[in-house]
């Protein structure tokens, strides 16, 4: 039995230039540990990340900011091209 397979009529294309226009470069951590040990953790990880993702040295800022209910990380790593954000940002949550 052969099946037959049809050409779909939609087309699930963008533009390149509509997502990496080389603005962004940079890409943000906003999240919420249950104590600084795992905020610090975090940090570690993903300055980590950046680091692979890097050509020229990514400028990485932070801070930690305790609150009721856990520490506050704000991160903020600003990348020399729009590329190597983006791989960052898609390897983030690994």
């Amino acid at each position: 039995m052969q099946t037959k397979l049809e050409e779909s009529k939609t087309c699930c294309c963008v533009d390149v230039g509509a997502i990496i226009d080389g603005e962004e470069l940079v890409a943000s951590a906003d999240e919420l540990y249950a104590n600084q040990e795992s905020a610090q953790a975090r940090l570690e990880d993903l300055s980590a990340k950046a680091r692979r993702a890097e050509s020229d040295p990514c400028v990485i800022e932070h801070s930690f900011e305790t609150q009721e209910d856990g520490v506050r990380l704000r991160a903020s790593f600003t990348f020399c091209n729009q590329a190597e954000s983006l791989i960052f940002q898609l390897g983030m949550n690994r």
